[in-house]
């Protein structure tokens, strides 16, 4: 398993190269320069603005363009926010603990949804409790994410006042004390309950289906024959090889934990990186959207490694050499 991760792990090298050269040309697709979400050009003198053009290397030829910018991003310079005027990863590092903790929360409520229903479902199908099951899944498949975060908003934020509409804390309380984290986990729960209800119709639909077929096969049989008690053949036998599919979306879990929900936190106004990419996009801050979606492409190849290992790990079955 050690040489099968180094290889894919050297295999990313060539294909994050591949990557930075398709993420540097769309950026230069785009109308207009880092320079244009920067400055009015309505109300600038045209010569300083080609002045700054030239200084900025916008002028260069695009190989040289990409040459400047792919050093500084192997020396660890990512540029600097036209936007907000500090350097890139600054912003970002500052916006990546809020989108880490809605990731984590909308997960767990995920897993712990997907199992419990996937599982009564798998073990009793059919029956009017697998039908609402298979309603609610319906309805998860259904509605897109910006729907239920309107009408969540609606109801819980303007109608009951359970939760708070936007932001991600109370400005006025003071970092660090158990408030403070009171209040982080009050804004959170509502865009997670968003993003992790409805990911769960997927997951439990999987497993639900998998549970069923693994319960008809052979092994499953034969333990029953033997007298084996039927929790033991559900939790043991059945429920580890169902389990198996869902690994493969652990591994792209971890590029949502990161990457966030740009919708969702878009309409909760939460600060994370979903929002930020968004932003970078509509202000034209070029060094921020470029550095995101790298990032983003290198957490894909990321979750596909992780999701194979854990194959391995999950189904003794499976060798990795």
């Amino acid at each position: 398993m050690i040489k099968y991760t180094l290889r894919r792990i050297l295999g990313m090298i060539p294909m994050l190269f591949l990557i930075s050269i398709v993420v540097f040309t769309l950026a230069k697709l785009m109308p207009g320069d880092s320079l244009s979400g920067e400055i009015d050009p309505t109300n600038t003198d045209p010569e300083y603005i080609e002045m700054m053009r030239e200084k900025l290397g916008y002028n260069d030829p695009l190989p040289q363009q990409y040459f400047n910018w792919i050093s500084n991003i192997l020396q660890g310079d990512f540029g600097k926010s036209t936007r907000y005027k500090i350097p890139a990863e600054e912003l970002i590092l500052e916006r990546l603990p809020n989108t880490i903790f809605l990731g984590l929360s909308s997960i767990i409520i995920t897993y712990i949804m997907a199992f419990a229903l996937g599982m009564y479902a798998g073990r009793k199908p059919y029956t009017l409790g697998d039908h609402l099951i298979a309603g609610y899944n319906y309805l998860g498949f259904a509605i897109p994410s910006f729907v239920a975060a309107v009408f969540s908003i609606y109801i819980f934020a303007f109608g009951l006042d359970w939760f708070p509409s936007n932001g991600s804390v109370n400005i006025e309380l003071e970092k660090g004390t158990f408030d403070y984290f009171l209040s982080r986990v009050h804004h959170v729960i509502l865009p997670a309950l968003c993003l992790g209800m409805l990911s769960t119709a997927s997951y439990t639909q999987f497993l639900r289906n998998d549970i069923i077929e693994n319960s008809r096969k052979d092994f499953v049989r034969t333990a029953r024959a033997k007298g084996t008690a039927e929790s033991k053949i559900y939790n043991v036998h059945i429920l580890r090889n169902s389990i198996i599919p869902l690994v493969t979306f652990l591994g792209f879990d971890l590029v949502s934990i990161v990457s966030g929900a740009i919708i969702t936190e878009t309409i909760f106004t939460y600060p994370g990186i979903g929002q930020l990419f968004l932003n970078s996009v509509t202000n034209r801050d070029y060094n921020v959207l470029m550095v995101l979606t790298l990032m983003f492409s290198f957490l894909v190849l990321v979750g596909n490694l992780v999701a194979d290992l854990l194959y391995g790990i999950v189904d003794p079955r499976i060798r990795l050499d």
